[in-house]
């Protein structure tokens, strides 16, 4: 197999799975990553489905980057765009349809089902190299082209910023201060400060293997 198709399929693969892991991540109900705590929010504010709503935001965040530094920008940046949303929205709405009123042991379940897969699939997605999504992008824009500080600071203080968006838009829509965990809470702890190690033992046993192996003729 040609190398360029097997990246292209690596980053679909990963875009596919990061998504089907968000949609068990709003299942379990105890907090998702920073940018989809912001678009939790955002859904809960604007009545229109999950899947358009997350192509409208990253098109917004797609023109920052093709402004400012369009170098961010390649194939994996699209099929994240146009995939991610619609395929999280159809996880979610079919899982509903199996987990009714799930316990809180089934939550748990479902939050480290998710942690472990969005890991694997961003291990495919980033070893794969055609670009990072909208969001990744912007903090490498602040720190590579706009030289504002240290990537790990500014990841931080984005995050945190999409974290308070999204709790703000929730409390706005009508959300309860008692519900806020379900869209920022443990799970959201854990994938922005311990989501590293498990991604990186991906790269190193499964996704990069994939790379190194000599394509068939």
């Amino acid at each position: 197999m040609n190398m360029k198709f097997r990246r292209v399929g690596m980053s679909l693969f990963g875009v596919i799975i990061c998504a089907i892991s968000v949609g068990i991540f709003k299942i379990a109900a105890l907090g998702v990553d920073p940018f989809q705590a912001f678009m939790a929010g955002l859904d809960d504010m604007i009545p229109i489905s999950f899947g358009t709503l997350y192509v409208i935001t990253n098109a917004v965040l797609l023109l920052f980057a093709l402004v400012f530094d369009r170098h961010y920008i390649g194939i994996a940046t699209f099929i994240n765009l146009f995939l991610l949303g619609y395929i999280t929205q159809f996880t979610y709405e079919w899982l509903q349809t199996w987990i009714i009123d799930p316990s809180m042991g089934v939550r748990i379940l479902c939050l480290v089902i998710g942690v472990v897969i969005i890991c694997f699939g961003s291990a495919f997605y980033m070893t794969a190299d055609l670009g990072v999504s909208t969001y990744d992008a912007v903090a490498l824009i602040i720190v590579n082209t706009w030289k504002k500080g240290k990537f790990q600071y500014v990841r931080i203080i984005t995050d945190l910023a999409c974290v308070i968006l999204g709790v703000v838009l929730f409390l706005l829509s009508g959300g309860s201060a008692s519900q806020i965990p379900t869209i920022a809470g443990v799970g959201t702890i854990i994938t922005a400060f311990f989501m590293g190690p498990l991604i990186e033992f991906f790269n190193v046993h499964v996704a990069r293997k994939l790379l190194t192996e000599k394509p068939a003729e």
